[in-house]
């Protein structure tokens, strides 16, 4: 049962045995709740290690030179070696493995330069954000291999920091390469950017989802027969890109929110692409964390105007998988609407800051039907 089945019977009151993605509500052997980015459980002290492949966070015991984790099912494993380093690393690699570093550290081909003040607090925070990041992309069934495996269709991080007097880091994603600029991880400079540029969510984890659509477009769409929906849906991707931006930029469209997800999907037909993919990231891994601590939007007293598969594009999902899609975004519309009431409740800024629309809803599918797809063929290999 793939990540979306499961997320869906949840959503529906059906609890499945321990199904937890994002080592939410997880508890250690002594019982104590633990969480994504433990190392240690608090009450007890056991050490904690995550395993990518299972969605689980668990307690580990000593085993000579490996661990074995305290489990139903007890497995042999040894942690990734920057557990000691800054980046505090939790995740496990198999006993067997010949490997040093976790599934996610393995993906970074260059890390920031840590003799450089506050870089090892910004590194730990980057990630973080790119554990959770790598975590549901693993759990989404999508294909996530090292570039040194993979030179020509693997996935790699470049995380860096500008250097005084050097030049500027951008953000961004080149042929399988995502580059995210450590400044980011300041909250005070990621604030400053955020106002420049008129946006009105902004953080590290939007980032690494963001580039990420761009590399999954690369791998997925790109050489296959998934482009002809593509253009149909959000448009002509040999459009000029640099003269695209500079027109969002210096005229913005002006009635986005009728089409698109953000204002900048509409700057061009991959950046609505990689919008798009960024926000069904955000809508299954939040509605997930939601329904783990027994949150169920169709119980919350938030009235919304549901979506209709007459909304949808006609693309090869079956009937159910249309309904079962339609009632994800509808129940996603219920708690984000909550969300935001309750953020406001405390002064805050709406923690989803987005309205969807039906262009919206459409191109969402189409993310969702790829995946899905993308999911059906890792696992009949």
């Amino acid at each position: 049962m793939s990540y979306f089945e499961q997320l869906l019977q949840r959503s529906r009151g059906q609890q499945l045995f321990d199904y937890h993605p994002n080592g939410l509500l997880q508890r250690c052997s002594c019982g104590q709740p633990i969480f994504f980015d433990n190392t240690h459980c608090v009450r007890c002290g056991a050490e904690l290690g995550y395993l990518p492949e299972q969605g689980q966070l668990l307690a580990l015991k000593p085993d000579a030179e490996h661990y074995r984790t305290q489990a139903a099912e007890p497995r042999r494993v040894r942690c990734c070696t920057n557990r000691a380093s800054a980046a505090q690393c939790n995740w496990l690699i198999p006993a067997d493995s010949d490997a040093a570093l976790c599934l996610s550290c393995d993906l970074n081909l260059t890390i920031p330069d840590l003799s450089q003040a506050n870089s090892e607090a910004l590194w730990l925070q980057v990630e973080q954000a790119k554990r959770r990041l790598v975590a549901q992309l693993v759990l989404l069934g999508l294909p996530v291999v090292p570039r040194r495996l993979d030179p020509e269709h693997g996935l790699g991080f470049h995380l860096l920091r500008q250097l005084p007097g050097g030049p500027p880091i951008t953000t961004g994603h080149m042929a399988g390469e995502i580059t995210l600029d450590l400044a980011e991880a300041d909250p005070a400079n990621r604030e400053q950017r955020r106002q420049q540029l008129h946006e009105p969510y902004r953080t590290l984890l939007g980032h690494f989802r963001h580039e990420s659509g761009h590399y999954y477009w690369d791998r997925l769409v790109q050489t296959t027969d998934w482009l002809t929906p593509y253009r149909e849906l959000f448009g002509d991707e040999r459009a000029d890109y640099q003269a695209a931006l500079k027109t969002h930029y210096e005229q913005p469209v002006s009635d986005w929110q009728q089409h698109f997800i953000s204002q900048y999907a509409s700057a061009h037909p991959w950046e609505d692409w990689a919008e798009t993919w960024a926000h069904y990231l955000h809508m299954t891994d939040t509605l997930n964390a939601a329904l783990d601590f027994g949150i169920q939007p169709g119980s919350l007293a938030m009235h919304v105007e549901p979506f209709d598969s007459s909304q949808l594009p006609p693309l090869p999902l079956g009937q159910d998988e249309r309904e079962a899609f339609l009632d994800f975004c509808n129940r996603w519309v219920q708690l984000s609407s909550v969300l935001n009431v309750l953020a406001r409740s405390m002064g805050q800024t709406d923690i989803y800051p987005f309205v969807l629309n039906v262009d919206s809803l459409r191109k969402l599918y189409l993310v969702h039907a790829l995946i899905a797809d993308s999911s059906t063929r890792s696992s009949a290999e």
